[in-house]
């Protein structure tokens, strides 16, 4: 008995929301161990990403000091001010040569039981998930490209356990990163 043939005309399979673009995963879990090295405390930072090739054709003096084997390099932009994030996002734009970007955040974290507590306050409920007892602090970092792919990690404070890891982890970050790359209609 032979296996049926596949039929070239159906769809692909829908990839699952959970599916981390490989080449960026490394990027944001490089850029977490970076921002991993100066401790907790720390304010959101942005990166962009440029694809490695492209930085050293135009800067080959690089050479000996990036991994050109790595698809993306990250550059360190300013710091950004935690209190105002989602304004300051709305306000970022890429040039061309940005291929993608990644955001390291701190956060905390509550147990799904707690958010049915919480404020519709925005404001208020950041306080009340502040002040928790059962919060945890963590470190999340997402990414997104230019042209499509996502990818998370979540390291909890003061637990050496495995980060978790998936595209879907933040939702509304991840929309909010890919604004960044939306064309100005005035433009």
């Amino acid at each position: 008995m032979t296996d049926p043939q596949p039929d070239p005309t159906a769809a692909p399979p829908a990839t699952p929301d959970w599916w981390e673009d490989p080449d960026l995963a490394i990027a944001v879990a490089e850029i977490e161990e970076f921002v991993g090295t100066a401790g907790w405390d720390a304010a959101p930072q942005m990166f962009a990403l440029v694809e490695t090739a492209t930085l050293l054709a135009a800067e080959p003096g690089l050479a000996d000091s990036l991994d050109a084997t790595a698809r993306f390099t990250p550059i360190a932009q300013d710091p950004l001010p935690a209190d105002e994030l989602s304004d300051a996002l709305a306000a970022i734009s890429w040039p061309h040569e940005v291929a993608g970007c990644v955001l390291s955040q701190e956060i905390v974290v509550l147990p799904p039981t707690a958010e049915d507590s919480l404020s519709a306050d925005p404001a208020v409920a950041a306080g009340e998930a502040a002040a928790h007892p059962d919060r945890t602090e963590a470190r999340l970092v997402a990414g997104v490209l230019r042209e499509n792919g996502a990818a998370c990690l979540l390291r909890l404070r003061d637990r050496d356990d495995q980060p978790l890891r998936g595209a879907d982890l933040a939702p509304n970050l991840i929309a909010a990163l890919r604004m960044t790359f939306l064309e100005d209609a005035d433009s």
